[in-house]
């Protein structure tokens, strides 16, 4: 797709709480979540649509962000599409045979998060054995109605690239054969901050991904890892199946995740933080966890 845009945020401006603007980060080199998190001034250059799915034009206009929300509204999303198993090495670390054909699994509307300050909460089914699980993850964000799409032509249909965090529960996940319900609690897939354009971003397996838990690396991988590529999934889904405008698509986790850590598992807990970057050009996404 043809971008008005190199990199937009959606954003609760200083100057008014109550709109919802937006923008362009006036420096291009700016990581959002980070520079927010260390109470740094981000300035954007508002636009003049209310939606990045139509952002409209840059204006000269000049906000500073007060909170930083996902690129989209939940009405916005429709149902998440979700892509298990994706990396080679992932696989590897769980003892898993490649698969011949995408996993395919939904989150509902209600599972889109906003990133730090607002707080994940982890479910009361979760916090009973304590096994939830992050997933540093690539999004997709569609910006055209796609359907019978070719690998080809897929990337013709991509607005942009996020970064996302798949938040999972892995004892009801390993309970059921499918992963919706585990997989799909509120808030479970926070997303943003920035989404990056096609135009700065070509070609996303040359991204490098990366999960931090607590300030420890856990995850650190090249998008070349992926089992199906971007274009791949996206042609994938497409087949017989609409994709409307603002679908989101996330596309798998690297090794590296709580519940194949050894000697024992790693899970999330009230008080961890977790953050998922995604470089060049994306940045930082800061999740911090509470107990509903």
């Amino acid at each position: 797709m043809a971008s008005s845009f190199s990199r937009l945020v959606r954003f609760v401006p200083k100057s008014n709480p109550s709109k919802i603007f937006i923008g362009e980060p006036v420096d291009a080199n700016v990581d959002v979540g980070l520079a927010l998190y260390d109470g740094k001034d981000v300035q954007v250059k508002r636009f003049t649509g209310s939606s990045i799915l139509a952002p409209g034009q840059a204006t000269e206009e000049v906000e500073s962000i007060k909170t930083v929300l996902s690129p989209l509204a939940q009405e916005e999303v429709g149902t998440i599409r979700c892509i298990g198993l994706n990396y080679v090495s992932h696989a590897k670390e769980m003892n898993l045979a490649l698969p011949d054909l995408p996993t395919v699994f939904l989150k509902p509307s209600t599972a889109l998060g906003n990133p730090w300050p607002e707080p994940c909460y982890l479910p009361k089914i979760t916090q009973k054995d304590n096994t939830g699980d992050y997933e540093s993850e690539l999004a997709v964000i569609i910006g055209k109605t796609a359907k019978n799409v070719s690998e080809e032509d897929a990337l013709d249909y991509v607005l942009g690239y996020t970064t996302a965090n798949d938040i999972s529960s892995r004892t009801s996940q390993t309970n059921q054969s499918q992963w919706c319900f585990s997989k799909g609690f509120d808030g479970a897939c926070p997303l943003g901050p920035v989404v990056a354009s096609t135009s700065i971003v070509p070609d996303p397996s040359k991204l490098q991904i990366k999960g931090s838990l607590n300030g420890n690396v856990v995850q650190n991988c090249g998008l070349t890892d992926m089992i199906f590529t971007v274009p791949q999934l996206i042609s994938f889904l497409s087949q017989g199946t609409t994709l409307p405008a603002g679908t989101v698509i996330i596309t798998g986790t690297p090794p590296g995740v709580g519940a194949a850590k050894k000697p024992s598992p790693q899970f999330i807990k009230e008080g961890d933080e977790f953050r998922v970057s995604l470089e060049p050009y994306i940045g930082t996404l800061i999740t911090q966890f509470k107990n509903e």
